[in-house]
């Protein structure tokens, strides 16, 4: 009789190789990966993957470019490029316009948008928002979404509120009393003014809600016709994400080879910055999308007439490649 055992073991010492291997010797693949916002510490898990060689061992060559975020979900839903670091609604937005692009790794696991108020304004829960005046960047992406969803979960009209667009000048509306809340990201501006000694109250939205956020993204084609790139993609940013949770202190002084401003009279707000974005990226499994998350985002901007009507959720996101 004949004894297949040893081929079955060759086979999978094979597969488990193929899995997990860089790879082949050669000219490393070049990637742009379009950012969305300029250099920040809050990046740090993909600087640690360029800095520790992580997709140098995947056989990958990052190029971090700073552009809008818009400007790579469009160009990555273009086929112009295989990724982009994107929102869970801009992904949405982009299928609703035909752009064929996928979610591949949820990066950020809770959504940073918060409202922001000085304590003296005695904003201390949702339903102190209604008749307030609330500062807002613009009226559309995260900002808006991260309201509508907070003031829906809350059972508030999103025109509980008075908005009023300011830009990004949530710090001195605040300061100067323009408004008296302001739609901010949890782990940038209200650290920015303890700093200043001016203490707020926080209403996050991750608290109410639960809604995708920041991650990877890449298109149907990559997906269909290089799945191998994507596996090396997110194999090394799962790395360096990992290592940026277990060591944040080695994660800030890699981040400041890639972001000016990281020493001096900035640092200890820089620290801050780091230490509160590390609550949003922790989670039993990273990279991991909750399918909860993607139901409540579409269903918010659906309420908030941004989507006419639903999507196959499933088109718009794969776990299919995270550990």
């Amino acid at each position: 009789m004949r004894r297949y055992r040893p081929r079955v073991w060759i086979f999978l010492l094979l597969l488990l190789s193929a899995c997990t291997s860089p790879a082949a010797p050669g000219e490393p693949d070049h990637i742009r990966l379009p950012m969305g916002y300029l250099p920040s510490v809050q990046y740090a898990p993909f600087y640690m993957a360029d800095a520790r060689g992580y997709f140098a061992d995947e056989g990958l060559e990052l190029e971090f470019d700073y552009a809008f975020e818009t400007d790579g979900v469009a160009l990555v839903g273009a086929e112009e490029l295989p990724f982009s670091l994107a929102s869970g609604e801009q992904v949405l937005l982009a299928r609703q316009q035909g752009l064929p692009v996928v979610y591949v790794l949820g990066w950020w696991q809770d959504f940073p948008v918060a409202i922001a108020s000085l304590k003296t304004s005695h904003i201390d829960e949702p339903a102190d928002l209604q008749g307030r005046s609330i500062g807002i960047p613009l009226l559309g992406g995260a900002s808006y979404i991260g309201y509508a969803a907070l003031m829906a979960a809350n059972g508030l009209p999103v025109d509980a509120a008075k908005l009023e667009v300011i830009g990004f000048t949530q710090i001195e509306a605040l300061r100067s009393g323009r408004v008296e809340a302001a739609v901010v990201y949890a782990n940038n501006e209200p650290i920015v003014l303890e700093a200043e000694g001016v203490p707020v109250n926080l209403l996050r939205v991750a608290d109410y809600v639960t809604l995708a956020s920041n991650g990877v993204i890449t298109n149907e084609a990559t997906l269909r016709e290089d799945p191998g790139l994507v596996r090396r993609m997110i194999r090394a940013t799962l790395r360096g994400l990992r290592d940026t949770l277990e060591d944040p202190e080695a994660a800030y002084d890699v981040s400041r080879k890639y972001v000016e401003g990281l020493s001096g009279a900035n640092e200890a707000v820089q620290r801050k910055v780091l230490e509160e974005s590390l609550r949003f990226w922790q989670t039993d499994r990273l990279g991991f999308t909750r399918p909860e998350a993607w139901q409540n985002m579409q269903q918010v901007m659906i309420d908030s007439g941004l989507l006419p009507a639903p999507q196959d959720l499933e088109q718009a996101y794969t776990n299919e490649f995270i550990p």
